[in-house]
Parts: C-alpha cells; structure tokens; sequence
C-alpha cells in the first residue's frame, strides 16, 4: 500500500558524532524543500517515548553546520529495549500523526530502529553517525573523519615530548569493538606498533621491536592501542612492556572523549550533508526499513538488519602496509 509522507521526525541517539548536526541540518532543509512537516526528537528513544518532540524550521538548523555535539541531544535508553518501551514511543509517534523517521546513530541506534519498522511497520531509515566507523554497508560514517584528526593532531604533540625525552608512549584511543580509529591513527603518526580488537598482537614482538630500537639507539616510540584490543588497557600493556624493558622512560596517555568533540572536518560535513539528504529523499521514494551509506562515493542502501547483523571487517593490507611502514 503507497504511503503519503506528510510530517517525518529526526532524532539522534547513542554516543555522539561530529557532523550530527549537519545531517539534521539536511534532513530538516530536504524535507522542507519537499513540503513536510519536519519534527526534531529531544534525547533519542527516551525523548521518543517522553514526547519530546519539537517542530523545527529552516531557521531552527541555521548556523549549526560547523559545531559538534547535536543539538537534538542525545541519550541511551534501557526502556526503549522494552516492549512496553517501544509501545509508548509509537503511541507518540502517532499522537503528533509523524509517518516516518530519521535515525542517526550507529548499532544501537539501528537496533532500535529494526525494532520500530519490524514491531509496528513503521517507516524509518538510518543514517550512520558514530566515530568508530565500524557500520556494515557504507565506508564511512559521520564522525570519523573527525575523530582521527583529534587523535592525530593529539599524538603529534605528544610525539614531540616523546622525542625530546626519548619517551616510549602507549597511547590509547576509543574503538572497543572495532579498530578503524586506532588503524588509521597510527598510519598517521607512524607509530611503532597497533594494537587492534581485531587483531592478536604479542607483547614478546613488541618487546622485541623495542629491544632492536634500543640497540639503534633509538628510545622513544609510540605506540598507538585500541581501548577494545584484548591485551588489556594501555596502563596493562605498558606495565608488562616495561617488565621486559626497563631501559625505556614509558608513559601512558588516554586521548579519552576529545575524539568525540570538536568542530567536524569538511569531509565530515559533506558526508553528513549527503546522506541525511539522501535519507529523506529514500523515504519520500518508500525505501524503509534501511539504511543509506556511500561506498565508492556514491550513496548505496542496506537493510537495518544486514547493518547490524554484518560485520564491517578492516582492510588486511592496511594492517600489513602498517606493520611495514613501522619498521
């Protein structure tokens, strides 16, 4: 049956992104040049189920292209993972008469939105806002971008002490379960080594590596670590590294939630710009139950279902081009 897509609602949910609000900012301008109504959901599923809802115009999502954060708010929602939960959400959903939705997050936001189409055939389409990059069926999401270039301009600076002392850095980065931003920080900063959630890595090859430097005469180094790598933390691995070798001066820095803030890049700007346009278009052409993404730069759609269920896999050549480079 032909749906008539009249007002559609946009919320974001989970950890939040950089570039967030330029994918509101598209979404509320292309439903708008589209003539519909266009409703702005406060705090994710919680806002969702406490009627939170707010009509937003073109001017409403003026001047928010280039700040960080959302200013739809965020929130993660126990109650929204029950039935009862999403019963309420919809209620509302359909109190202020909203006949579909845009959802801005990553896995769990997605789950959440599965959850909507599948329980009560509601209309919805995801847009991929998270910093680790680790969503099935688009190469990018928004945020990412960003969250490197934080991590990268931080590890410069502290590659500059690292020198001047002949310091051995552990450096940890967010990515619990996915390793993209530790990967391509520590291509970035040509680090010594990467510790991966991926990947094993042996503390014996690093100490090795470290071992073979200090003959060079080379004592600083940095290592880059993955909050999510199954060695433990960066305190843990720089404990066990400093027990096989107590020649180097080792520190320990967490880079922490500075990845998640900030000013987004220009790539991350775009991106969110093209695919929060593309999420309203795919709705007014009754593509549901999706999520848009680009892969080759160009916009692609992928269930909800195969963006959870698959897993997004990091490129092995880039691991090995890494552990190269690093020689």
């Amino acid at each position: 049956m032909t749906r008539k897509i009249r007002r559609i609602a946009v919320f974001t949910s989970g950890g939040d992104s950089p570039g967030m609000n330029a994918a509101t900012r598209a979404v509320v301008r292309t439903a708008i040049y589209n003539d519909l109504h266009v409703y702005g959901i406060k705090g994710g599923y919680e806002g969702m189920m406490n009627a939170d809802f707010q009509l937003l115009t073109k001017g409403d999502v003026g001047n928010i292209l280039q700040r960080g954060g959302t200013i739809l708010k965020t929130a993660r929602s126990q109650e929204f993972m029950t039935k009862q939960g999403r019963q309420n959400a919809y209620e509302n959903l359909m109190a202020h008469e909203i006949d579909a939705c845009v959802a801005i997050g990553g896995n769990g936001t997605y789950t959440g939105a599965l959850k909507l189409y599948e329980e009560f055939d509601f209309p919805i389409v995801g847009v991929p806002g998270t910093i680790d990059n680790d969503i099935f069926g688009t190469d990018y999401t928004i945020g990412f971008d960003t969250a490197i270039n934080t991590a990268i301009e931080a590890v410069d600076k502290i590659r500059d002490t690292a020198d001047s002392h002949n310091r051995l850095f552990f450096i940890e980065v967010m990515g619990r379960h996915a390793g993209y931003i530790a990967l391509h920080t520590g291509i970035g900063s040509g680090a010594g080594n990467i510790f991966l959630p991926e990947k094993e890595n042996s503390i014996e090859e690093l100490t090795a590596f470290l071992k073979k430097s200090a003959r060079r005469k080379k004592l600083f180094n940095l290592v880059i670590v993955a909050e999510g790598n199954k060695n433990g933390d960066a305190y843990t691995i720089a404990s066990k590294v400093k027990e096989s070798c107590p020649e180097y001066d080792s520190k320990v820095t967490i880079i922490g939630h500075l990845q998640r803030g900030g000013s987004p890049t220009c790539h991350d700007r775009v991106l969110a710009s093209r695919l929060g346009y593309s999420a309203v278009n795919a709705l007014m052409e009754e593509k549901y139950g999706i999520a848009v993404g680009i892969i080759d730069n160009k916009i692609s759609f992928t269930s909800l279902k195969d963006a959870i269920t698959k897993t997004k896999t990091l490129d092995v050549d880039m691991i090995k081009m890494a552990e190269i480079l690093a020689m």
